[in-house]
């Protein structure tokens, strides 16, 4: 029997970091073996971003379309929605994407891709099949799934999670989504643009509970505008088959106590692959909630192993996933010192308008004790805002008085999840926030009004 093949590294996943990371390596002349038991994309490109924000772009043009009277602009009838259209425009841009993904791997020369399943069989080894594979240096970039929670009566009925959402080309007739956060609430406002009924059910007292209580209470008054039903405080939620579909049980402080739909999504958060990989056979540490534990360098508990993305607990955002990748690549091979600690922390939650936010929530700043300096200003008088008519949203500003350093900003509203990035660049520049107090944007815009909002900071 002949021994392992050997490689200088071994990358486990084509997710977001991965991929890049082998471009990286193959470059600087190491051979790189690729392994991917699936989709080539991660996450990002076969279940998340790329085709939930397909989606998204479909919803958008049906409810614009529906508002075509309020522009002056008149059609020729009611807006209908193709569902099977819609699916394969999202599908195309699935497969468009992972085709290259895939066909850049195999054009790299150093690099060998591997179709199967990876576990650890020591340190230095992993197992596909019968074949045995050895490198000393091993990176993971394996992702996650959508968490399936134990609630009563779950295993008793038909549920979707966000992959399943989607393979749909029929339109449900009531949506029921239980998890009322990003990943929900983005569905919500897509199907319910699409045409169906939804009912968001969420446990906690408000909706996406760590942003701060006026944008979560903003947004909520956003989708129930479009005709969104929210059920909040819902502390026992149970299922149970039902003529109709399936009826969700819920405990809230008000409205009825059982909810009947045509569909329900679970969208109550996510899980890493990290229980099939033979982590604990070879003493890689993870956590008690399966991830991977890595020090500030993205190192795992074992020498010449690294963990990236969503399955080491450092951030669930195809952002991060690319920035762990771009330290683990300056460390080994230009000589950096970079940190995971070092990156601010961004995100957009993308109903329309969007959330933008970077740094601190104004409650995450108040509890530092610093004295702050705070700016508000709602998208009724943002100029842009007000020209295309979609004026819902707030853009907020937190700042350190006494260092004039931006602690942490939310815009929420049209054009927030771009326009947020001024205030991501001074903060990541370390500069006082002077420096973009006296800048001179374009107008008309949304990032035109961040002076303003600095100038009337209090």
């Amino acid at each position: 029997m002949s021994g392992p093949r050997a490689f200088d590294a071994i990358i486990i996943g084509a997710g977001q970091a991965g991929p890049s990371l082998a471009g990286r390596l193959t470059a600087a002349g190491q051979t790189v073996a690729m392994i991917e038991r699936k989709d080539f994309g991660g996450t990002c490109v076969n279940t998340g971003c790329m085709p939930t924000k397909t989606l998204v772009a479909s919803a958008y043009a049906a409810h614009l379309a529906s508002r075509a009277a309020d522009y002056g602009v008149t059609l020729g009838g009611p807006v209908g929605v193709d569902m099977k259209r819609v699916k394969e425009r999202q599908q195309t841009v699935v497969r468009n994407a992972r085709g290259n993904v895939e066909a850049w791997l195999r054009g790299m020369p150093g690099a060998t891709v591997i179709r199967g399943h990876a576990r650890f069989e020591s340190a230095d080894t992993v197992r596909i099949g019968d074949d045995l594979l050895t490198a000393p240096k091993i990176f993971l970039n394996v992702g996650g799934r959508a968490n399936v929670p134990d609630m009563a009566g779950n295993g008793e009925v038909p549920y979707l999670n966000n992959v399943d959402m989607m393979q749909l080309d029929t339109l449900p007739e009531h949506l029921v989504i239980v998890g009322g956060s990003y990943i929900g609430l983005e569905f919500a406002q897509m199907f319910r643009r699409f045409g169906s009924r939804v009912t968001v059910i969420e446990m906690g007292p408000r909706l996406i509970g760590r942003e701060d209580p006026e944008i979560s209470d903003t947004i909520r008054e956003i989708l129930e505008a479009e005709g969104i039903t929210v059920r909040l405080n819902a502390e026992c939620i149970r299922f149970a088959r039902h003529d109709e579909g399936v009826c969700v049980h819920v405990t809230c402080e008000a409205g009825a106590p059982q909810v009947t739909g045509s569909h329900v999504l679970l969208a109550v958060g996510r899980k890493p692959n990290t229980d099939d990989l033979g982590l604990e056979a070879v003493g890689i540490e993870t956590d008690k909630r399966g991830y991977i534990v890595v020090d500030d360098q993205l190192r795992t508990s074992v020498p010449g192993v690294w963990a990236m993305g969503d399955c080491n607990g450092k951030g669930a955002f195809t952002h991060t996933a690319y920035n762990d990748f771009e330290i683990i690549a300056a460390n080994l091979l230009d000589g950096a010192s970079r940190r995971v600690s070092d990156r601010l922390p961004g995100y957009a939650l993308f109903i329309d308008p969007p959330l933008g936010r970077v740094g601190m929530t104004l409650t995450q700043a108040r509890a530092t004790g610093k004295k702050l300096l705070v700016g508000n200003r709602p998208m009724t008088r943002v100029g842009r805002a007000v020209e295309k008519g979609e004026t819902a949203g707030m853009m907020q500003v937190v700042v350190d008085a006494e260092t004039k350093k931006i602690l942490g900003a939310a815009i929420l509203g049209t054009g927030g999840d771009e326009a947020i990035h001024g205030i991501l660049d001074i903060m990541n520049a370390d500069a006082d926030y002077t420096q973009l107090q006296w800048a001179v944007p374009i107008h008309p815009t949304v990032s035109e009004l961040i002076p303003t909002l600095l100038n009337e900071m209090k």
